[in-house]
């Protein structure tokens, strides 16, 4: 099979996917309501969609293609209203978080869709305890060429992206000592990881051409790369961040990723080179486990500091684009969380080290993202 035309999209556009939890009520366990969730929704008015995901527990709310982060708030709250609207009229309780905190692998059900069971018979245990919950944002690129600068371009901010959006430290019940364990999930799967290093679409399209005879990957969905093009959409998609507690934490990192792509595509700072992921893995590593204390090395020079002040760094950087972008004031909120050292994951922690028991800590979620708020 062939890869699809890289289609035209505006450069800068925004689009966000978001895969939230479904919980029962009764004992904020996950709930298998995904098919009635749907069911209301379908009759509902709403921007972007929702849809199924792999198991019955889940869904994917995303919005339309956007314009900047004032857009993509805006359709991002209107999903969530309609979404707590449909899911008080059922009794289920809907919150983002990167993993479920005491939810047991083994109790889940695949959603009944072809693609869905075919990648359960591919992977099997590991499909459904894919049920983790994360955030995807497509960023509009001028060409294809240009969609792969951005992606390597990119990859210097993993690690960033990880430490911001850490909101999964919980695993069958207990404490993983990470940030966010959600990634280690998705790392077991064979086509994970980093995107080759090609600059071109020509050499792209040449790589796309042999995977495909030999028979492993039929189309782009088959990669779940940390970064991926999307030639359907004319996109990159990001998909390292966990799904933040609130649509408003959501809204700021889509706004930061919007930020770095501008930064990126208009000073074009960085010559790419294939050393830039010789430390790709181990910074991953670090912001994935330590978070905002994490070591981050550059890859270009080799200093190492912390992410927290790498992060901080970025903002600097990239402060002139927020500003064109009209973003500003979300990314001052997010740059003084960083400051504080504070992430979901540390709201998390701060809640259960108190004495909260983990169900207690779901339903606080629920109240968290159904009910809206701060980031």
């Amino acid at each position: 099979m062939s890869l699809e035309t890289f289609a035209s999209s505006r450069a800068l556009s925004l689009g966000v996917e978001l895969e939230l939890q479904l919980v029962s009520t009764h004992d904020y366990d996950l709930a298998a309501s995904a098919e009635d969730l749907l069911r209301v929704m379908a009759r509902k008015d709403v921007p972007g969609d929702v849809k199924p995901e792999m198991t019955c527990s889940m869904i994917e709310v995303s919005t339309g293609i956007c314009n900047d982060y004032a857009q993509v708030a805006e359709e991002l709250e209107a999903l969530r209203a309609a979404l707590t609207a449909a899911a008080r009229r059922l009794n289920i309780g809907i919150c983002g978080g990167g993993t479920h905190a005491f939810q047991d692998w083994s109790e889940r059900r695949i959603f009944d869709k072809p693609r869905f069971h075919y990648l359960s018979d591919l992977y099997g245990y590991l499909a459904k305890q894919f049920t983790v919950f994360g955030q995807h944002v497509h960023i509009g690129c001028p060409g294809p060429d240009a969609a792969l600068y951005l992606l390597h371009g990119m990859s210097r901010y993993i690690p960033h992206l990880i430490a911001l959006s850490a909101s999964s430290p919980y695993v069958q019940g207990k404490d993983t000592g990470f940030q966010s364990a959600r990634l280690n999930s998705v790392f077991a799967f064979p086509l994970s990881g980093r995107a080759p290093f090609v600059e071109s679409w020509a050499e792209f399209e040449a790589y796309f051409a042999k995977m495909s005879k030999t028979g492993v990957v039929e189309s782009m969905k088959d990669f779940y790369w940390d970064i991926r093009p999307k030639p359907e959409y004319g996109t990159i998609e990001v998909r390292v961040m966990d799904t933040p507690l609130t649509v408003s934490r959501a809204a700021a990192i889509a706004a930061y990723i919007q930020a770095i792509a501008r930064y990126l595509m208009i000073e074009r700072p960085i010559r790419l080179s294939e050393d830039d992921y010789l430390v790709y893995t181990f910074n991953r590593f670090q912001a994935c486990r330590f978070g905002f204390t994490g070591s981050y090395v550059n890859p270009e020079t080799h200093e190492q500091r912390s992410v927290a002040d790498e992060v901080e760094a970025s903002f600097a950087r990239i402060e002139q684009h927020a500003i064109e972008l009209g973003c500003d004031e979300a990314l001052g909120e997010l740059l003084r969380q960083v400051r504080d050292r504070r992430n979901d994951t540390a709201w998390l922690r701060e809640r259960h080290g108190a004495g909260m028991p983990l169900p207690e800590l779901v339903m606080d979620q629920c109240g968290r993202w159904m009910g809206g708020g701060a980031m």
